[in-house]
């Protein structure tokens, strides 16, 4: 079986990981990088995709960075209560799905190599859909609901910028 080409995206095997499990960490999160090839549990795409079990967010070095943060980004913005059981399926609403994707452009800057320029390029390349077009459009232009949201649950201060924490968690 011929398996169809992925779009060219920044992977974790690009860069070093110890800042993206650094970036994790500040947020109680433990990235988990298995071999090549392994199945990564909790992945609600499969493949390469990024995957949650509890607090552990579960890689391969052919993961990329977006589904890394993307994925991070969810346990972020969970209730405690789903938050502590957590597995694969970390959405619940459209409120805090747009939310992880703006808070996983932000954090794109945290990494080394990454950047959130790149990280529109690569939501754009891996199909992310967004109204005005394209991930940067949504950010620059569309994204207010998003920010009001995050701000709201203190995950972000009133110039946009990360607090650092996770929803519910201690300020």
């Amino acid at each position: 079986m011929v398996l169809p080409e992925c779009p060219p995206v920044l992977r974790l095997r690009e860069l070093d990981p110890a800042p993206v499990a650094a970036l994790l960490t500040r947020f109680g999160l433990r990235l988990v990088v298995l071999g090549d090839g392994v199945e990564i549990p909790g992945s609600y795409w499969g493949e390469c995709e990024a995957g949650l079990v509890g607090d552990a967010l579960y890689a391969r070095p052919d993961t990329p960075l977006h589904s890394i943060l993307h994925e991070g980004c969810h346990w972020i913005t969970c209730t405690p209560e789903r938050r502590a059981s957590v597995h694969t399926d970390a959405a619940d609403t459209e409120e805090e799905e747009i939310a992880t994707c703006w808070l996983q452009i932000v954090l794109a800057d945290d990494i080394p190599g990454f950047g959130r320029e790149r990280a529109f390029a690569d939501m754009d390349a891996w199909g992310y859909s967004f109204r005005l077009g394209s991930a940067k459009a949504w950010f620059e232009q569309d994204a207010a609901d998003a920010r009001s949201w995050l701000h709201a649950e203190g995950l972000i201060d009133r110039a946009g910028r990360c607090s650092y924490r996770v929803r519910g968690g201690p300020v």
